[in-house]
């Protein structure tokens, strides 16, 4: 509750916003359904980069941030109903600037060329109506799913100092981990 009585909502999802928690390549593929070369290819072409950590040479390893498998999983989606890597781009472009919540609140619509962003459900109705859309990507489902999906993986947390702290499943990764540290 706020000072004036009015109830506030939380974040919609608790995982999402977080920046400090960070998943490797293999994590951010499957989760988004993608290959490594896609991945490897996006980042290097600045589709979509890593926002935890970029690769720093030989050996070294990217995170990916929950809005970075986030909008993967939107350029899957994208892609595999066919606009163009070009458009994409574009559309990409524009949600660059958006933080997890803002993305919360919209369904990407396309007429097969041009990716549309819709805030509300009478946006959506308008484009239908002028004939413009196709389909649509409702945003939501797709953060809804990816929470649910995500929570089973291994995370690393990010302290202060940009290293990494991992999440270890096993003994023998843990162990190296220690080495590598000393």
């Amino acid at each position: 509750m706020t000072d004036n009585n009015r109830p506030v909502q939380e974040s919609l999802f608790d995982i999402g916003p977080d920046q400090t928690v960070g998943y490797r390549v293999p994590i951010a593929c499957q989760v988004a359904g993608i290959t490594y070369r896609q991945l490897d290819y996006w980042a290097r072409t600045q589709l979509v980069v890593p926002s935890i950590r970029s690769a720093r040479g030989s050996g070294s390893q990217r995170l990916y941030s929950f809005r970075d498998i986030l909008v993967l999983k939107i350029v899957k989606g994208l892609l595999d109903t066919g606009i163009s890597l070009q458009n994409i781009r574009l559309a990409v472009s524009n949600l660059r600037d958006l933080g997890v919540d803002d993305l919360a609140t919209i369904t990407l619509v396309s007429d097969g060329t041009t990716v549309y962003e819709c805030r509300s459900n009478e946006e959506v109705i308008d484009l239908l109506a002028g004939g413009q859309g196709v389909f649509g990507i409702a945003v939501p489902g797709i953060m809804k799913e990816l929470t649910g999906t995500i929570a089973a993986f291994p995370s690393e947390s990010i302290t202060h100092d940009d290293t990494a702290v991992a999440d270890f499943r096993d003994e023998l990764a843990a162990r190296r981990a220690r080495r590598q540290v000393s």
